[in-house]
């Protein structure tokens, strides 16, 4: 899979415009260390990406609601259907597996970990990571409301803008515009699922954080076709549990 390169470093995580349109779990703003580098996907895996791994290991193939797979990407697939494809992906590449079967970090040795420095295979975003990738990472030019841009319309398939002549739906990657390190789809097209369990935010600075130990539901960023503008800035984030038409996922590496 394509993937960016993107350099440690610190960020203001949060509603960092104090947007009037932000929800109450986008504060405190706190700011955020990574003393690693990571890479991530340049865009979320797609159909074509997710109907190999099905191909190869017998999995449900999942359904794209008749709109066409190939270079859309891939919906209907839960956080755990997220995590095994990682997996695979990374025992096709020689790498030691992220996960065990509960959703647990592994370390390269495929002992427990929660230092996310530890972890060899492929695996999905952190939350931290997700935002601070979202703002342009270490390549960022300014503090945009959406990942990349202020204009809405160049980097963001969303409800206003998703049907084309047969409906609302999602679209092929990569039709937008970029972030600054080459990310695209980081806003709309589909929210993607987060490593992390949610949690409200602290207000102490955190280093190489992966979210609370437990929770009910999974942390997901960035809006789709079906949102509105205001689910689909940098600072947005919700909780789910459920596999959804307009919810997918993009790989994270620590590198």
């Amino acid at each position: 899979p394509g993937m960016v390169f993107v350099e440690g470093g610190s960020f203001q995580m949060g509603n960092t415009r104090n947007d009037p349109e932000g929800y109450s779990d986008e504060k405190p703003v706190h700011t955020v260390s990574f003393t690693y580098a990571f890479e991530i996907g340049t865009h979320e895996v797609t159909f074509e990406q997710y109907d190999a791994y099905c191909a190869d290991t017998g999995a449900v193939y999942p359904d794209d609601e008749g709109w066409g797979r190939g270079t859309r990407p891939v919906i209907n697939v839960g956080w755990y259907n997220g995590i095994t494809y990682c997996n695979w992906l990374s025992e096709q590449e020689g790498l030691a597996v992220a996960y065990d079967s509960e959703g647990n970090l592994l370390d390269k040795y495929g002992r427990l970990t929660e230092d996310i420095t530890e972890v060899e295979g492929y695996r999905l975003p952190t939350e931290a990571e997700w935002e601070y990738a979202a703002r342009g990472g270490h390549k960022s030019l300014r503090d945009y409301k959406y990942a990349g841009s202020d204009d809405l319309e160049s980097v963001v398939w969303y409800w206003f803008n998703s049907d084309t002549g047969s409906g609302r739906k999602t679209h092929p990657v990569r039709l937008k515009a970029a972030n600054e390190l080459g990310l695209y789809d980081m806003g709309g097209n589909v929210w993607e699922w987060c490593h992390d369990w949610y949690g409200s935010y602290g207000s102490s600075s955190q280093t190489n954080p992966i979210g609370p130990e437990a929770g009910p539901r999974r942390v997901i960023r960035g809006g789709g076709w079906n949102t509105d503008e205001r689910n689909c800035r940098v600072a947005r984030r919700r909780n789910y549990s459920f596999r959804s038409y307009n919810l997918g996922f993009r790989l994270v590496r620590t590198y």
